[in-house]
């Protein structure tokens, strides 16, 4: 049977977590522990589309 649990190392979460609020900040988005209902799609996009821009570098400087 399969398992939709995903495991992921908890050390890659954690650093996940940091970045989005540190991109959080510096897209001028206001972030907050736990629920953000509040966020627009824009926002929230603008948060991912940032992490993956980032990661996208790191994955290419590393090559």
């Amino acid at each position: 049977m399969a398992s939709n649990k995903s495991y992921v190392n908890p050390n890659a979460k954690s650093a996940l977590e940091k970045m989005k609020y540190e991109v959080a900040t510096e897209v001028g988005v206001n972030l907050k522990q736990g629920y953000n209902g509040d966020l627009t799609s824009k926002q929230a996009g603008s948060i991912g589309g940032q992490m993956v821009k980032k990661l996208i570098e790191k994955a290419e400087s590393s090559m």
